[in-house]
């Protein structure tokens, strides 16, 4: 048996799942920027008590690691952290961006296309990596400034499907009949539940003291412009 709470805050999207041998039984969600400090904890209370298990049931806590918002990052590694210190249960780190495809999978499923799960990042960047059907890595995860020449090699054999919070911003510029657009995708946490799940029968885990979440660039702060 393995019941697991999954987080995942790593963009606009504040999502708790709890999951039961890959199952889930209890869904919260709120898609606000920057309500992830105040309402994290809220959610995580509802999940519980809707599926009507205690915190000392659960097996594993996993969170989404990034790519993504740094501040959302911060706050559902720390959570999670608290938590598995707390109850004595082990941390699982799943991508953001292979969560982000298994979603879309389930929803899109199509052995003809290439997934392309997008992160807003700044302008007309990225987070983004390119999967085949079979969950295997095309193109890495980077940070990636798109253009009109971004993934063209690609795009000229095969259909790839792009999605998640950067991708509309992108349409534009990737102006290639193999260039699919999904509109309505939403990260959340229930699209851990696969990798989590085989995470934890694999006994993949991460050191609680020592995890970081996968920024993959440095937090840039900028200073405020001088009154004159």
């Amino acid at each position: 048996m393995a019941l697991i709470l999954q987080l995942e805050t790593s963009t606009s999207s504040c999502s708790v799942a709890l999951a039961l041998d890959g199952q889930v039984l209890a869904l919260k969600e709120l898609n606000e920027r920057n309500a992830h400090a105040g309402m994290l904890t809220l959610l995580i209370e509802e999940a519980m008590t809707e599926s009507g298990k205690a915190f000392s049931e659960l097996n594993a806590v996993a969170v989404s690691m990034g790519p993504g918002s740094y501040t959302g990052l911060r706050i559902g590694v720390s959570t999670a952290k608290g938590l598995c210190y707390a109850l004595d249960v082990p941390l699982i780190a799943v991508n953001t961006l292979e969560a982000m495809t298994f979603g879309m999978k389930s929803a899109y499923e199509d052995d003809s296309v290439f997934y392309c799960p997008m992160i807003d990042a700044r302008r007309m960047e990225v987070y983004s990596a390119v999967y085949n059907p079979n969950m295997e890595e095309v193109l890495p995860v980077d940070a990636r400034i798109i253009d009109e020449n971004s993934f063209s090699e690609l795009l000229k054999k095969k259909k790839v499907l792009f999605f998640g919070d950067g991708a509309m911003k992108c349409k534009d510029a990737l102006s290639y009949d193999n260039a699919l657009f999904i509109s309505d995708f939403i990260n959340s946490a229930a699209h851990l539940t696969a990798l989590a799940y085989q995470k934890f029968k694999e006994n993949n885990f991460v050191d609680v003291a020592y995890f970081e979440p996968f920024y993959l660039k440095d937090f840039l702060v900028t200073q405020p412009k001088a009154v004159r």
